[in-house]
């Protein structure tokens, strides 16, 4: 039985996908030349790989096995490539890291810029998304590691410190909850908003703590960045929820109030998330160690956290 990379690859993009349409297109492969691909690995394999339903595809129970031993070899090959790297001039490393908005906007860049230009032969693939996407991904050997907050239960996953993240509410001076040290999420939610766009995973984060309160953040504006989210914020557009890094920053050029968060998970730390195995390539556990040697002390007590101020 012989099914070659692309094979592989394309019925793991096929069964992520949920969708021979979407596989193929992931895999940059026609339609037509996917399709007959899939047959070709049902008729070596000799049993049905996909369940074709109403609206998509999903593995039967040997192509659930493929997958399991796909993801084994694919892995294999990606830390064969990261090893030879090591010794080969213009060979490149491939890294893929899942974070979510806090991470990849505010505590990323900066580690991620130092380590990519002392590694000149690595390449970084850097996708953004939900904490609990991130376990998903990095569970199902679509990234190398993700980066997302310790509320999130990591399944089998291992975790290892990354740095500290504090949500707080942005408010300009007249607002009437700009004067208070503390505030309630629910307490703001009485309050017009403003936010990141709907792909964004902290707002996918808020709206969901939101709906656990059994309502719903009123958004009047939706902007890229935190800066231009501060700036409405600072003109009474609505309030804004953003990382502690994020706002003080832009309370340097802005006239905002930060207010504290009294919710739990406003306080939280980001993590780095990885598979206990198979083992990472070269290049991606250098990057990890490299992320992890500047960690905060997540054991630090509350108290002794830096004010707000």
């Amino acid at each position: 039985m012989r099914f070659d990379l692309v094979d592989l690859r394309l019925f793991l993009n096929v069964v992520e996908a949920g969708s021979v349409t979407a596989g193929a297109a992931r895999s940059n492969l026609a339609l037509p030349s996917a399709s007959e691909r899939i047959r070709g690995m049902e008729e070596l394999a000799g049993a049905r790989l996909l369940e074709r339903l109403h609206r998509g595809v999903r593995p039967t129970q040997a192509g659930r096995a493929l997958v399991h031993h796909a993801r084994g070899i694919l892995d294999s090959c990606e830390r064969m490539r990261g090893e030879l790297a090591l010794y080969g001039r213009g060979v490149k490393g491939h890294v893929r890291v899942m974070a979510n908005t806090s991470a990849l906007s505010e505590h990323l860049p900066a580690p991620l810029a130092a380590f990519l230009a002392a590694q000149p032969q690595v390449d970084l693939d850097l996708e953004e998304g939900l904490s609990y996407e991130i376990v998903r991904a990095v569970a199902a050997g679509r990234v190398d590691f993700g980066v997302l907050s310790d509320q999130t239960d990591p399944g089998d996953l291992a975790f290892r410190p990354f740095r500290r993240d504090q949500l707080v509410l942005v408010a300009a001076p007249s607002h009437p909850l700009a004067a208070l040290k503390r505030v309630a999420f629910a307490d703001t939610l009485d309050h017009d908003h403003v936010g990141l766009t709907g792909d964004s995973a902290l707002q996918g984060y808020l709206a969901g703590h939101a709906r656990r309160l059994g309502r719903a953040i009123g958004l009047r504006a939706r902007m890229r960045g935190f800066d231009s989210v501060c700036r409405m914020a600072e003109q009474g557009v609505g309030l804004a929820i953003v990382p502690v890094a994020a706002a003080r920053r832009a309370r340097r050029s802005m006239a905002i109030r930060l207010v504290r968060l009294t919710d739990p998970w406003a306080e939280r730390n980001l993590m780095v998330a990885l598979r206990r195995e198979p083992a990472l390539s070269p290049h991606a556990a250098a990057l990890v160690e490299h992320l992890v040697a500047g960690a905060d002390d997540p054991e630090t007590p509350p108290g002794r956290r830096r004010r707000l101020a």
